[in-house]
């Protein structure tokens, strides 16, 4: 079984004893891309993988600056905005880093108190807390800087009943495929500049709380060609995990530099979402059209008994059937977990997807990493970029 913790703190309860309270989080409320064109990437989303119609801003509503649809899938809620004129900063965000996560938004009892404990520890203000409403009561949101051009907006709805938030509509469609078994979101994944990683993991635990309770360096995640750097920051109840990678010197380019050429900076890789039952997700997803990173070789599926050990008593999954979709399956001491990556959703190769289901364990698939990396490597090679 892989030790995917043994040489880091891993002991989560009493790490997060540590974690300070000052910013209780209560999940994640929404994520927000900002997309060159919001209603083709809604119908895509829609299709591709099972999210529903769910509220609208737009012209019909008076926003005159900018579009967006909000799709949802049981807890995630994804949020496309594009802008409707040329000179606007969400213009010229798609214009630089292309279709990308402009906002994690952050759910919040008190979102006044998150802005101002944090701005006391040193964070950039992206927006004073603004008081917004309608029929259905008020909101109260504020934001600050994260990595790159990526905010952190605090959302505090608790006097709020209506769809989604002041300015939007409920978004009625007859379009609406089913679902395909998306939960919520397990975690975002950023990617950083050279030498820029403990930087941002100091940022995350002066400036937001954060603990960092799982590392790997270049010598855990590494090909024979590249090699990168991660560091998991998680908040006091552990239900927001912000990974944070930055490349690594190695014979050819990482990854990790290819997203950071792409996107110009910077920004979100990849959003984690979860599923109780990953079989039948992916089989739902490829059949809408979603392409997944190539299968690990054949000696990968042998080693799972052995990687697995114990485990394997309580694995319901048929290993022929998870090789069948390319499914990746790793353990830690809790427990095991199944994973798989999309290929990048976008034309530029940054941003992607992960379908994940944990069978009780809090690792990120270590035991993954050297079969995962190789796969992305066989992409790069594809598009000239290792």
């Amino acid at each position: 079984m892989n030790k995917e913790i043994k040489n880091i703190e891993y002991g989560l309860e009493k790490i997060f004893e540590g974690a300070q309270d000052f910013l209780p989080l209560l999940g994640t409320d929404y994520v927000e891309f900002y997309v060159g064109n919001a209603k083709q990437a809604a119908h895509f989303y829609k299709t591709a993988f099972g999210f529903q119609s769910h509220a609208y801003a737009g012209l019909e509503t008076g926003m005159t600056d900018r579009v967006s649809y909000v799709l949802k899938q049981d807890k995630i809620r994804l949020v496309l905005t594009t802008a409707l004129k040329s000179e606007s900063p969400i213009g010229e965000h798609v214009k630089k880093h292309g279709d990308g996560v402009k906002i994690i938004a952050l759910w919040v009892e008190d979102a006044r108190s998150a802005y101002e404990e944090t701005m006391k520890r040193g964070a950039e203000s992206y927006q004073e807390p603004l008081v917004t409403n309608d029929a259905n009561g008020e909101v109260v949101s504020a934001g600050i800087y994260t990595y790159g051009e990526t905010v952190h907006l605090f959302i505090e709805r608790k006097n709020y009943k209506g769809e989604f938030l002041p300015g939007f509509v409920k978004w009625d469609s007859d379009y609406n495929p089913s679902p395909v078994g998306l939960k919520f979101i397990d975690h975002m994944v950023g990617n950083v500049g050279w030498g820029e990683m403990n930087t941002w993991v100091k940022w995350y635990e002066e400036v937001m709380g954060f603990v960092n309770f799982l590392s790997f360096d270049d010598k855990q995640i590494h090909t024979e060609y590249s090699a990168l750097m991660s560091k998991v920051m998680s908040n006091g109840n552990g239900r927001i995990k912000f990974p944070i990678n930055e490349p690594a010197k190695a014979k050819k380019r990482s990854q990790i530099e290819e997203y950071l050429d792409f996107y110009e900076g910077s920004g979100v890789q990849h959003i984690a979402v979860a599923t109780d039952d990953i079989i039948k997700t992916v089989s739902l997803l490829r059949a809408r059209g979603i392409d997944f990173l190539s299968a690990p070789p054949q000696a990968y599926y042998d080693e799972i008994p052995a990687r697995l050990g114990e485990h394997m008593k309580m694995m319901k999954e048929d290993i022929k059937e998870l090789q069948r979709l390319s499914i990746m399956i790793d353990a830690d001491e809790e427990g095991y977990l199944l994973q798989i990556f999309t290929k990048p959703v976008e034309d530029r190769p940054t941003l992607f997807f992960e379908i994940i289901q944990r069978m009780g364990a809090r690792g990120f698939g270590a035991g993954n990493f050297k079969a995962l990396f190789e796969s992305i490597e066989r992409e790069q090679e594809k598009r000239g970029t290792l």
